[in-house]
């Protein structure tokens, strides 16, 4: 697909109902060569901040069901095919996205589902509770506690500020904050710059007076401009700041943090494998290890943050144990290239330093194996001995280094806090590193193979965001004994 008229696509402002168009700005994206226009946020944050919270009473009292029906009906308008913000947005990722087009379709046609009610419901009642989301929830009463106790999750005002790697996050971020009766200003990012914008300017066209539009803004600045920033990010006018984002961007943010402020981060993390001695069981179990690899490594084209990079197999170090490693480099990347287009694809933008990088090793036969790597059909990397490569953190484009060990302590210890999701085969080995893992800092334990798909709502790294999103209030009735102790008695 091409871009529009000399290769310029325009991001509105969507402010809380009102579509405002202007062509301010220009900015350039992050792949495709291609630029796009956007108002000055600048001029309109006046009216983008809710700077008065009780005008959030309308989005408070809609009831849970409400908000169901209201996403569903979205839902079933955000068809790309018949959709033409949509339509459009997929346009602008085929050329900023580092998903290939197979990939993006899978992913655009994903959007409805994660709006239909069971989903909804489901997500609320796992991520935070209804009961909590939809009323004052009375507790058990403590110890030497005479009264009632009664908590409340209720919404806040937040600016959320999106990752670009898939598009779902644009929807899941607008699913969040209806769930929890939120007001949210969502900044988008620079590669994927219209689907958020696509959705919420569907829920305007859909109904721009409905309190879940209402509470919705979507806006694009470059990443720093103070000022805007200056302007949002003060507890007087919003509350949370949930951020995925590098680690430049969210450190740039601590310099807003003061009390009443609360930075919520989905920052970028390091995902892995642990595979032990069970794959060499026979060629057939060699065969099924090395199709979950390649899933856990190519799913999403090595985008996400859950892809595996380093891969840490209780091969053993000896000649017999590199062996086994080497066959599992090349069997895992014969399936990568055998994964269905719909799930991974050589990537249409292969990183030129990390090439740089694997053509290099050829000067090193000695210390490493090299399967693939020929062009963008991506690699397996196979260390000779139990040492990653010195550019581990620069893998991606469907390149992973398989590193053989002795003792799966070498695996825990390379665990931290930067690390996410950890495929582990078999499961027997998953349960028995389990607490370690976690201790070290591992956010995410998956039977390998499954680190890319779908998964039960739940913790994101390390985090419940949603219940990080609300606000847990309480309230505490006191019966008359309470104050019994303090009272003095009566003068004779």
């Amino acid at each position: 697909m091409s871009a529009p008229a000399g290769g310029r696509f325009r991001v509105p402002l969507l402010l809380r109902g009102e579509v405002i168009e202007s062509e301010d700005q220009t900015f350039g994206g992050r792949r495709g060569g291609v630029a796009f226009a956007a108002p000055d946020v600048a001029d309109h944050v006046a009216r983008l901040v809710l700077s008065t919270p009780s005008r959030m009473a309308d989005i408070a009292a809609l009831p849970f069901a409400e908000i169901e029906r209201f996403l569903a009906a979205l839902g079933d308008r955000l068809d790309p095919a018949t959709n033409p913000h949509l339509a459009e947005a997929f346009d602008l990722a085929c050329h900023t996205s580092g998903l290939s087009r197979s990939l993006l379709v899978e992913y655009y046609r994903a959007i409805p589902g994660m709006l239909q009610p069971e989903v909804v419901r489901d997500v609320a009642e796992r991520m935070v509770g209804l009961d909590y989301l939809n009323g004052w929830v009375e507790q058990p009463r403590g110890r030497n506690l005479h009264g009632t106790l009664r908590i409340r999750a209720v919404g806040s005002r937040g600016v959320h500020i999106i990752a670009g790697n898939v598009p779902v996050v644009g929807v899941a971020t607008v699913l969040r904050n209806a769930i929890t009766r939120s007001d949210a200003i969502i900044k988008t990012p620079s590669n994927d710059p219209l689907t958020a914008a696509a959705i919420v300017r569907t829920m305007i066209e859909l109904d721009p007076d409905h309190p879940v539009t209402r509470h919705t803004s979507v806006a694009y600045w470059k990443g720093g401009d103070a000022r805007i920033e200056d302007a949002l990010y003060d507890p007087r006018r919003i509350e949370k700041i949930v951020a995925w984002g590098g680690f430049a961007g969210i450190k740039h943010l601590t310099q807003y943090l003061q009390p009443g402020l609360d930075l919520i981060t989905l920052d970028p993390k390091h995902s892995s494998s642990l595979i032990g001695p069970e794959a060499f069981a026979d060629e057939a179990t060699l065969q099924d290890v090395a199709l979950r690899l390649a899933l856990d490594i190519g799913t999403m084209n090595q985008e996400g943050c859950v892809n595996a990079r380093v891969i840490y197999v209780l091969s053993g170090t000896d000649p017999g144990g590199l062996e086994r490693a080497n066959r599992l480099g090349a069997a895992t990347y014969a399936a990568l290239q055998r994964l269905p287009d719909s799930v991974s694809t050589p990537h249409k933008a292969f990183d030129r330093d990390l090439r740089e990088e694997i053509a290099g090793l050829a000067f090193v036969p000695e210390a490493y194996r090299v399967f693939g790597g020929k062009a963008n059909e991506g690699a397996l990397i196979v260390s000779q001995d139990s040492t990653p490569v010195d550019f581990a953190r620069q893998l991606a484009c469907r390149v992973g280094n398989i590193v053989p060990i002795d003792r799966v302590e070498e695996a825990i210890l390379s665990v931290n806090a930067y690390t996410q999701t950890i495929g582990i085969y078999p499961d027997s080995l998953k349960a028995a590193v389990r607490d370690r893992l976690a201790w070290q800092g591992a956010q995410r334990l998956v039977s390998l193979g499954g680190a890319g798909l779908d998964q039960t709502p739940g913790p994101q790294d390390g985090i419940e965001p949603l219940r990080r999103m609300v606000k847990w209030i309480t309230d505490e009735d006191l019966g008359p004994e309470t104050f019994t102790p303090f009272r003095a008695d009566p003068p004779a």
